[in-house]
């Protein structure tokens, strides 16, 4: 019993990389507020160890920016988050991301890399919000992933090494906050969805907030564990898009 309440626990980790909105305006914001952690988005635990990342940065205009220095460590549930306010200087599309350093995931016996993305937009200029980091698992949007309302469809392409990966299995979370959605059943906490032979899949999204899209691919290079042992890696292409109700 006590094996597979641990291995319900394992299932459907989420890089999350949430700033306070999707589109800001230049009357009312200036900074990209961003707060990042790794956890359970429905269930909204337990929080993992995130070490230091291997990156973080923004693309804007075609430029790579690194961020690094506005990251700020924290202590959440006596787990290391981060936060991050990072200025936003020119109109336009904004895509974050953030490459942690991998986690070993004991339960089942691999570590796990999410290579995690979000799109912030600055004073209406709709320029950009396609951009590919060039992660070595990403997910392309199809609809641009800022805007949104309740019961759109969210639409991308799983890419490896800049390639489709067919029939990709893609799992999607919402950020439960608070807690105020309570699944019937574990059923309902992680969505799955199957790309088609394209690498495209899709997801209508029925409630306003957050929510994860998470592309996952085996490696095939192993990496050491803490132990010193070679050991298979789930690699992750991350994507996070906000719905808001229709008033």
């Amino acid at each position: 019993m006590l094996w597979l309440c641990m291995a319900g626990w394992s299932q459907a980790h989420f890089l999350v990389l949430l700033p306070a909105d999707d589109v800001l305006s230049a009357q009312r914001a200036k900074t990209a507020d961003l707060q990042i952690l790794f956890t359970h988005p429905m269930e909204q635990g337990p929080i993992m160890e995130l070490g230091k990342p291997q990156r973080f940065g923004m693309l804007a205009g075609g430029q790579r920016y690194d961020l690094s220095e506005f990251l700020r460590p924290q202590k959440t549930q006596d787990k290391t988050t981060y936060a991050a306010s990072v200025p936003l200087r020119r109109p336009g599309d904004y895509v974050f991301y953030f490459e942690p350093a991998p986690y070993w995931e004991a339960t089942e016996e691999k570590l796990i890399v999410h290579y995690t993305k979000v799109v912030v937009n600055f004073a209406g200029v709709e320029r950009g919000w396609d951009a590919m980091v060039g992660m070595p698992v990403e997910i392309e949007p199809l609809v641009r992933p800022y805007g949104l309302w309740t019961g759109n469809t969210f639409r991308g392409i799983v890419r490896k090494d800049g390639k489709p990966v067919p029939f990709a299995q893609v799992e999607v979370e919402y950020y439960n906050e608070g807690g105020r959605v309570k699944p019937p059943n574990d059923a309902f906490i992680t969505q799955l969805i199957k790309a088609d032979s394209g690498g495209v899949f899709s997801y209508s999204m029925p409630k306003a907030g957050w929510w994860g899209f998470a592309a996952l691919v085996d490696s095939e290079q192993k990496m050491k564990n803490p132990a010193g042992k070679l050991v298979s890696v789930e690699l992750g292409g991350v994507m996070w898009v906000k719905t808001v109700d229709m008033k």
